[in-house]
């Protein structure tokens, strides 16, 4: 399974990130870096609890970053 990061600059100059293939997976940081690392801990935090439920099986991922100027 693939999941993509992608990332822009708000007007306001925060940056945000979100994995668009979790839908809610996304956070806000101060700099493109630290808004992306929020985001994957997010998305990897929303596979491990889709586990332990039972809502997905175990499959190999991979995460791949997408900036967005």
């Amino acid at each position: 399974m693939n999941f993509t990061i992608q990332n822009e600059q708000e007007d306001d100059g925060r940056w945000l990130a979100e994995v668009p293939e979790l839908p809610g997976v996304m956070a806000y940081g101060s700099t493109a870096e630290e808004a992306m690392s929020k985001a994957e801990v997010l998305a990897l935090r929303v596979i491990a609890d889709r586990l332990e439920h039972g809502e997905s099986r175990a499959v190999s991922i991979q995460i791949t970053v997408d900036s967005v100027a």
